[in-house]
């Protein structure tokens, strides 16, 4: 089945029972329905620690997001198939070398960032030495867990409502937007600041023109998303030893634990994906090639 939930949509008026109203609330009345069941986790097992607690709450959520998306998409979008036009169910072979192709875009963008850091003599190369069995799964569960429950609140579901209340490089900017001002961005000092929602930012257009590149598969975001959250816990947990004084516009902000996207390096490798997607369209063009997702 072709996918192609990314490209043009109908007029809002298409959608008279989609409204921003519930489109602003939806998900944050998950999320806090979800923190609220799991409340009582804390006396009921006093050797919780709080940011256990609300991991807890965040699954929770995960778990009603799942159970009642489906439900949204068939009244709000009309959709028969909701996990198809989320991009969530495809053909195996297009879900895998999706998943592949974005595994393989974020092996680039940190094999970037560590080779500045190491030619710099900001870093030290360990090795898979340097990390234990335990870590090797946080690292896998971050790439399938961080990837895919953030893709489908961003690039599956707020994009498409997004794109059906306006128009497609509105609902493109937006969804970056959103998915940049959800993080916690502002505690890095005002150049932090700056550094880190401008990354995340050029990440969420990439993340969008890769699923929408991939027609309208989720799982090549999934996997640029997923591979660069677990591939730099595994690189800080012990592949990768940062030395004191590492600058942050290298590293990135963050202090002990920087967040490559904010730093220099992070810049230049999401505007390069950029920049050579816009490349490549281009030369479709002047060699006749249509190109369908514009």
């Amino acid at each position: 089945m072709a996918l192609q939930p990314a490209g043009p949509t109908p007029e809002p008026e298409a959608f008279p029972r989609l409204h921003w109203s519930g489109t602003l609330l939806y998900v944050p009345a998950l999320y806090g329905f979800g923190w609220l069941l799991v409340r009582p986790l804390g006396g009921l097992a006093p050797g919780l620690r709080p940011d256990q607690v609300d991991l807890a709450g965040a699954v929770v959520a995960l778990g009603l997001l799942l159970l009642t998306l489906p439900l949204r998409l068939r009244r709000t979008w009309g959709e028969r198939h909701p996990w198809h036009a989320l991009g969530v169910r495809a053909p195996l072979p297009a879900v895998l070398g999706a998943f592949v192709q974005g595994l393989l875009r974020a092996l680039a963008l940190l094999a970037l960032v560590v080779g500045a850091l190491l030619a710099s003599g900001s870093a030290r190369w360990i090795g898979p030495a340097g990390l234990e069995g335990g870590e090797v799964l946080n690292a896998l569960a971050l790439v399938v867990g961080v990837g895919f429950a953030e893709e489908l609140v961003f690039r599956g579901w707020l994009w498409g409502e997004l794109q059906r209340q306006m128009a497609p490089r509105g609902a493109l900017l937006l969804q970056a937007a959103v998915f940049g001002l959800v993080h916690p961005w502002s505690q890095a000092g005002w150049l932090g600041a700056v550094g880190l929602l401008g990354g995340l930012l050029l990440l969420g257009l990439n993340l969008a023109l890769v699923r929408r590149d991939d027609g309208g598969v989720l799982w090549g975001a999934v996997g640029l998303h997923g591979g660069l959250v677990g591939g730099w816990f595994a690189l800080q947990a012990g592949l990768l030893e940062l030395l004191p004084g590492s600058p942050p516009w290298l590293a990135g902000p963050g202090g002990s634990q920087p967040n490559p996207i904010g730093g220099l390096v992070g810049w230049i490798g999401l505007g390069g994906l950029l920049v050579l997607r816009g490349c490549l369209k281009q030369r479709c063009r002047e060699k006749g090639i249509p190109d369908t997702n514009v």
